[in-house]
C-alpha cells in the first residue's frame, strides 16, 4: 500500500514538473521591479514581433568562460531572445555560437561585423590576455544588421530597431534643408546614422520651380545662417498646409569670435515667419548656474596654464516636460540660446520641451560676453526659460500639424569633424523627428536606461556614514536575530515536551517515542 503511493506521489510529482517546463516553452513570466522596467519587453516590440511577415535569425557570437559580469549580459540576452522567440510566434529563431573553439568560427563572426574585445582575466596571482566575442548579427533573407558589441546597457532598443529596419518595406522620408548655410547631412553624422534606421533623410534645395515631395514627412530646418527669400517660406507654409511636420533648430545669434564682444545677431527671416504662428524667440540670451564648462587660458606668473571654467552662456538643461519629444533625457548642452514665448491663438496647443534651472537668468543680447564678469546672484533671478517647445494644432490653414523648436541650432551640429556630441543631445533632435515622423513608438525605447540616481546633494556626512554601517551590520544582525529566535523557540518546545513527560511519568515508552515524533 505504502509502495503504491509513493509511486502515485512520484509519478504525480513528474507530471507537474513535467506540465511547468511544457507551459514554460509557451509562456514567460518575470517579474520586473527596475525603475525603467528594463526587463519588461515594450508594447511597441511586441507589435513589431507580432508584424513580422518573414523569419528572423539571431546568430549570437558570444564567448564562453567570461567572468561573471560579462556571463550575466549572455544571460540576460538569451533571456531576452527566449521571449522574442515566443512572442513572434515562431518566426524569430536564435543561435549561440563560441567563436574561440574554432579559428574557422572566429573568422565567420570577424568577417560578419562582430568586433573582438582583448580582455584581462585575474587568475589567481595571475592576468592573462582572453579574446572575447560579445555581438550578434540580425538576419532577414539577404539582409542583415549587426550588433558588434553587446553591453550593460539596455538592448531592447538596438534588438528591435534592427529588426524594424529589416522588416519595413518602406521607410518615411526625412528630409533637411540646404541652401541657406545649413550644415551638410553628412556632417550630422551622430544625428543621421540614428534616423538610418527607421527613416530615408536626404538633402531638400528649394527653388522657384521645384515643390517640395509628396513622400517628404518631415522638414528639419538646422542653424541656417543665411535668409530664407519668401518663396521658401511660402513652400515651407504650402507643406505644413498639407499636414507636414517641421523641426526647427535656429539661432538667433551667432557665437562671438573673442571675448569683451556682444553676439552677432543672425537674420534668416524665420524668427518673422515663426512669430506668425504665434511663436517668438526673445532679444535675450540666457545664462545659467548649471552650464558647461570652457577652457581658459590662464597665466601663473611666468606660466600659462589651460583652466578649465563654468560658462554660463552654455546652459545645461535637466527639466524636461513629460512629453515623447523629451522622453528619457537627463542633460542636453546648449549654446547661446534665447527664450521662447508664445502669443498664439486657441488652436493651436504650445508645450514648453525644455527648461533652464531655477537659478538662470538672461541678459540683453548688446552685452559683451565676458567670463571674467563679477556675477552676482541678482543676475540669476528668472527661472525656468523655455528654450524647446513644440507646436501643434491648426499652424498653418485647416489642416492639424506639428512643429518642434529649439531655441538653438548649434547643439546638434558637431564644432570639428569627427567629434562626439553629447548623447542626450542627439537624442532630443532624434525624438522630436520620431514625434513628427514615427508611428511605431521606439521612441520609448532609445532611451531606455538605467537611471543614474546619485545621493541627494543635502545629505550630511553623518546620516552616509549611518548608511554605509547599516548596510553593512544590518543583514548580519538580521541573521543572527533569526537564529536566536529559532533556538529560543526550540528550546521553548524542548521544556515543553519535558514538562508533559513529568506529568504523565507511567506512560508507556514506546507512546512518549511516538509523542516526541508528532
Amino acid at each position: 500500500m505504502k509502495n503504491r503511493q509513493l509511486i502515485m506521489a512520484t509519478a504525480l510529482v513528474a507530471g507537474i514538473l513535467l506540465l511547468i517546463n511544457l507551459l514554460a516553452r509557451e509562456y514567460s513570466l518575470r517579474l520586473d521591479f527596475t525603475a525603467d522596467k528594463r526587463y519588461t519587453l515594450s508594447k511597441v516590440t511586441k507589435n513589431i514581433l507580432k508584424e513580422l511577415n518573414d523569419p528572423i535569425t539571431v546568430t549570437v557570437y558570444f564567448s564562453t568562460d567570461l567572468p561573471p559580469q560579462l556571463s550575466r549580459i549572455r544571460r540576460e540576452f538569451e533571456e531576452m531572445l527566449n521571449e522574442y522567440a515566443n512572442r513572434s510566434g515562431g518566426k524569430l529563431v536564435y543561435e549561440f555560437i563560441n567563436p574561440n573553439s574554432d579559428p574557422q568560427m572566429e573568422q565567420k563572426a570577424t568577417t560578419a561585423g562582430i568586433q573582438p574585445l582583448l580582455l584581462d582575466i585575474r587568475e589567481k596571482d595571475q592576468i592573462r590576455k582572453q579574446k572575447a566575442f560579445m555581438g550578434a548579427v540580425i538576419q532577414m533573407g539577404e539582409q542583415k544588421e549587426v550588433i558588434p558589441v553587446l553591453t550593460n546597457d539596455p538592448i531592447e532598443y538596438a534588438l528591435s530597431s534592427n529588426i524594424k529596419k529589416l522588416s519595413a518595406t518602406k521607410k518615411p522620408k526625412v528630409a533637411f534643408l540646404q541652401g541657406h548655410k545649413e550644415p551638410p547631412v553628412a556632417q550630422l553624422g551622430q544625428l543621421n546614422q540614428m534616423l538610418g534606421i527607421l527613416y530615408k533623410t536626404e538633402a531638400l534645395f528649394l527653388t522657384d520651380s521645384t515643390k517640395i515631395p509628396e513622400d517628404v514627412k518631415t522638414i528639419a530646418i538646422v542653424a541656417p545662417k543665411d535668409s530664407l527669400p519668401p518663396s521658401h517660406l511660402k513652400q515651407l507654409d504650402d507643406f505644413m498646409a498639407k499636414g507636414g511636420n517641421i523641426v526647427l533648430a535656429i539661432s538667433k545669434v551667432e557665437a562671438p569670435r573673442q571675448m569683451n564682444t556682444p553676439l552677432t545677431p543672425v537674420k534668416t527671416g524665420l524668427e518673422k515667419w515663426l512669430k506668425a504662428k504665434g511663436v517668438s524667440l526673445e532679444d535675450k540670451t540666457v545664462i545659467d548656474v548649471q552650464c558647461g564648462r570652457v577652457v581658459v587660458p590662464r597665466r601663473l606668473g611666468n606660466i600659462q596654464v589651460q583652466s578649465e571654467e563654468r560658462f554660463f552662456y552654455f546652459p545645461v538643461l535637466s527639466k524636461f516636460a513629460d512629453h515623447p519629444a523629451a522622453k528619457g533625457l537627463e542633460a542636453v548642452l546648449f549654446q547661446f540660446t534665447t527664450p521662447l514665448k508664445f502669443s498664439g491663438d486657441s488652436a493651436k496647443k504650445f508645450t514648453p520641451l525644455a527648461y533652464t534651472s531655477e537659478r538662470s537668468g538672461v541678459l540683453p543680447l548688446t552685452m559683451p560676453i565676458s567670463i571674467q564678469r563679477n556675477w552676482q546672484e541678482s543676475d540669476f533671478n528668472q527661472p525656468r526659460q523655455v528654450v524647446a517647445a513644440a507646436l501643434e494644432g491648426k499652424i498653418v490653414g485647416n489642416k492639424a500639424s506639428r512643429m518642434v523648436i529649439f531655441a538653438n541650432g548649434g547643439f546638434i551640429v558637431p564644432q570639428q569633424q569627427n567629434q562626439a556630441l553629447n548623447q542626450d543631445n542627439v537624442n532630443f533632435m532624434a525624438n522630436a523627428i520620431d514625434w513628427l515622423s514615427d508611428d511605431t513608438g521606439l521612441i520609448e525605447l532609445r532611451t531606455k536606461q538605467v537611471q543614474y540616481r546619485p545621493l541627494r546633494k543635502d545629505i550630511t556626512e553623518g546620516f552616509k556614514a549611518f548608511a554605509k554601517y547599516f548596510n553593512l551590520l544590518f543583514p548580519i544582525l538580521l541573521v543572527i536575530g533569526y537564529g536566536f529566535f529559532r533556538a529560543q523557540k526550540r528550546k521553548a518546545i524542548r521544556k515543553a515536551r519535558m514538562g508533559l513527560t513529568a506529568i504523565n511519568p507511567n506512560k508507556p515508552a514506546q507512546e512518549e517515542k511516538v509523542e516526541s515524533q508528532n
